[in-house]
């Protein structure tokens, strides 16, 4: 149908560049042309630089600091230590877990590379000369680097500053390196069902110490302009509004008066979600000295002493009957924090999400028990491109599903179908807590297998085994299949919340009398390409065109308050904020276009960019025609202007799902793993932006295949790190990254208002999984159920060795 313009509903439609088209980021052109605008790139008059003095141990006692030599170098303008801030109170800083943390090394120091004294200079390298004069006498104490051991009766005393506290933020605390014990689900029921079945699959499964490492580190420069006693601090944050609220609580600065911005950032992926030393330092050094100061950490300070991710060790059992169905799952899980617990995880849920353990099957019932122990490690425990431990969750249960699978003698594709909480059930009640919003499991696993062809997948292998004991070849194929389901969206107030502070997004919009508008929102971009779709959301929903709208992000002086990006809740909450500030827009829109057509609202309808008469569509007011009218010439009491604002408090977490399939060939005599293929189908409820999607799961399948094969940040006993460079830190580069096959079903979410799950996360938490199910498989035949990751090439080998394979 055309409209009175000569217009067609499919050309008005593709102008408006609205959901589902796969229009281009529109955020491109100044990265591609370095343009872009980050926190190392920024020059204020007078600003000064200061740098970290870090601990060479592990764990050791500060006899003495000697600063001297330092404060006598030319441009050196401070040396901070634990003793200069403890006038101030500063000395330790609050968690998001609730625990504390110290600023500057108190006392001691309980891991390699924390920070000892904080230096302040006019120049960066005069800082890191200074650094090298500062003369800190330690004496070595015993390091606790194993979590296995944490809570052992001879186990070292770690946090001196609580050890005679007997409760922590979550109960009762056991040991004195004891953090705490979280317990979910009907133990006795577990117990049955274990100590009652036909079959039972136990495991103890790792998932190592790794980090984000985005490819830009953390910094901040922090200003505090002495005269109007305001403070402004730009920097990597992947939640401003929170910083702000913690650095004012810390400081005693006043929130109005505190202006957090976060430029652009390059890659988050959790690292940029806590607050740290670094931030908290160069604020103090601001304060005390008037001008701005800026720390920008190293790659190598980075990697080992910033936010670290998993560190998950896990025991489970699953009772099954002999055909294959799952009567009861148990799981305990030793959760290494590091030093201090700084975990970025709701507070009531101690270990995240973890209690979507149970996956996406029907399992009737379950007990999850986690304890958090204290190590001399770094603390951290964020949500590397995941939602709060869905990623160890997701991996801990795909990996007991082909545990059961090869007891039992089964497909392990065949397993899940079995289980899967089937279509009808939704909405589904988890044994442990959770109510699953929507899923079509059986269709989406039907689709990859079909895509794959899985049966002649499983032929190959059987005969490249039959080759491979004939001594034919040296290589063994292994298949990996994987199906999770995520949790993201965090979060509904009545369960999701950081220090307090309840898990809302938020999204203002202003229309301009010319038809333009401008987006401001609560959360902020790291690459997600948030100023295209949620411009795209908006043009649905307000008929006005995508390239017409701006979107603004990561400034509190301006942005609506809102609990930032990560955990894969941006379209799930900021998304759906956005959308309902975009209805109440066109609701007044609707109400003004009455007005200048002389009848009822009742009368008419939404025409893709215009409200026209129902039964006379020549007769109507577009969106450019309202937004002007909006200015001048409203329904007589009402306000003028077009704008508004939604503070968007989800009745529900949303649940996006996938199916993954993975094709590796392993050469024994080398350990080395070769992707031949990876198929990837993901259901992320509405797809906003096709294109976008290709490009998050592309990097969330990058980053699992770097997990799953090469990542980790190990220690040795004495407490020192071991591969802290990109010497020793797998990044896949384009060399090592396969060709990714991506898919899709939709299955909307009934609760959100455009069905949108989100799917950033999402190749990460499946991804991993089916690689290390594919390496894992390829030796299964050969009666090996786990193997640890990561698969790098030397760790397969030594597995091939350990079977007799190597020659």
């Amino acid at each position: 149908m055309s409209a009175a313009d000569g217009t067609s509903i499919e050309e008005r439609t593709a102008k408006l560049e609205g959901l589902g088209c796969k229009r281009k980021r529109v955020e491109d052109a100044r990265f591609t042309q370095g343009k872009g605008k980050y926190i190392d790139d920024m020059k204020l008059p007078g600003m000064v630089f200061g740098d970290f003095v870090r601990s060479p141990y592990g764990h050791a006692r500060i006899k003495k600091i000697d600063k001297s030599k330092a404060l006598a170098l030319p441009g050196v303008k401070a040396v901070l230590t634990a003793d200069d801030l403890k006038p101030l109170n500063l000395h330790y800083m609050p968690t998001l877990a609730g625990d504390v943390q110290a600023v500057l090394a108190v006392d001691k120091v309980l891991f390699q590379n924390q920070e000892v004294a904080f230096v302040v200079a006019t120049d960066r390298y005069v800082a890191a000369d200074a650094v090298e004069l500062v003369e800190v006498e330690y004496e070595e104490l015993p390091a606790l680097t194993d979590p296995l051991k944490a809570m052992a009766p001879d186990a070292p005393l770690l946090r001196e500053d609580i050890k005679d506290k007997k409760e922590g933020a979550h109960g009762a605390r056991r040991h004195h390196n004891h953090i705490f014990t979280w317990e979910v689900g009907d133990k006795a029921a577990a117990d049955r069902a274990v100590s009652g079945a036909e079959v039972v699959a136990r495991e103890f499964i790792s998932y190592q110490r790794v980090h984000p490492c985005p490819l830009e580190t953390c910094g901040c420069v922090a200003s505090m302009d002495k005269i109007n006693t305001h403070l402004t601090v730009w920097g990597t944050f992947q939640a401003p509004h929170a910083v702000r609220t913690v650095a004012s609580l810390i400081s005693g600065i006043p929130e109005h008066k505190i202006r957090i911005i976060s430029p652009d950032i390059g890659g988050g992926f959790g690292n940029k979600v806590g607050v740290y030393p670094g931030y908290i330092c160069s604020i103090v050094a601001s304060i005390v000295l008037g001008v701005p100061v800026k720390w920008i950490e190293d790659r190598i300070e980075n990697l080992s002493a910033t936010a670290f991710a998993r560190d998950y060790h896990m025991t489970g059992e699953i009772a099954a009957t002999k055909d294959g169905r799952i009567t009861g799952l148990k799981c305990h899980v030793i959760a290494d924090h590091g030093a201090f617990d700084a975990c970025a995880d709701p507070t009531k849920f101690p270990a995240g999400f973890f209690n979507i353990c149970t996956g996406s099957y029907d399992i009737p019932s379950a007990f999850l028990s986690v304890d958090g122990v204290y190590t001399n490690k770094a603390p951290g425990g964020v949500a590397y491109r995941c939602s709060f431990r869905v990623t160890e969750a997701s991996y801990f249960i795909e990996r007991m599903m082909d545990v059961l699978a090869r007891k039992l003698g089964m497909d392990p594709a065949e397993v899940r179908r079995k289980n899967f909480i089937r279509k009808e059930q939704f909405p589904y009640k988890s044994a442990l807590g959770w109510e699953y919003d929507s899923g079509d499991y059986e269709t989406a696993l039907d689709k990859a297998l079909a895509a794959v062809n899985y049966k002649a997948l499983r032929d190959e292998q059987k005969k490249n085994r039959e080759a491979f004991a004939k001594g034919e070849t040296r290589s063994l194929m292994g298949i990996g299949v994987a199906f999770f389901t995520e949790i993201v969206g965090a979060g509904p107030i009545k369960n999701c919340d950081i220090l307090g502070l309840g898990m809302f997004d938020s999204c203002e919009i202003r229309i301009h009398p010319t038809g333009s508008a401008i987006a401001r929102l609560g959360t902020i971009s790291q690459g997600q390409g948030h100023a295209t779709t949620f411009a795209q959301i908006l043009a649905t929903e307000t008929g006005i065109p995508a390239s017409e709208i701006t979107v603004e992000e990561g400034d509190t002086d301006t942005a609506p308050y809102g609990l930032g990006t990560y955990g894969s809740r941006s379209t799930p909450v900021a998304g759906a904020a956005t959308a309902m500030a975009g209805r109440k827009i066109r609701a007044k829109a609707q109400m003004i276009a009455a007005y200048l057509l002389e009848v009822h609202e009742s009368d008419l309808e939404w025409d893709v960019d215009r409200f026209r008469v129902k039964g006379a569509p020549d007769r109507a007011k577009t969106m450019k025609e309202i937004a002007f009218a909006a200015y001048n010439k409203v329904p007589p009491g009402m306000e003028p202007g077009l704008e508004a604002v939604s503070y968007y408090d989800p009745p529900n977490m949303t649940y996006p799902f996938g199916a993954y399939v993975c094709v590796a060939d392993v050469d024994v005599d080398t350990g080395v793993t070769s992707i031949r293929r990876f198929y990837a189908l993901d259901d992320c409820g509405t797809r906003i932006n096709p294109m976008i999607i290709e490009g998050q799961v592309h990097g969330g399948l990058t980053e699992a295949l770097a997990i799953a094969m090469g990542q980790e940040i190990a220690y040795d006993a004495t407490g020192n790190v071991t591969g802290i460079s990109f010497l020793d830190y797998f990044l896949p580069t384009a060399v090592e990254t396969p060709a990714w096959e991506t898919d899709y079903t939709v299955t909307p979410s009934p609760h959100h208002p455009i069905g949108a799950k989100g799917v950033g996360e999402s190749p990460n938490v499946g991804g991993v999984s089916a690689f290390s199910n594919a390496v894992n498989d390829a030796f299964a035949h050969l009666g090996l159920t786990h193997t640890q990751m990561p698969h790098d090439h030397w760790r397969v080998w030594k597995t091939a060795q350990k079977l007799g394979l190597v020659k």
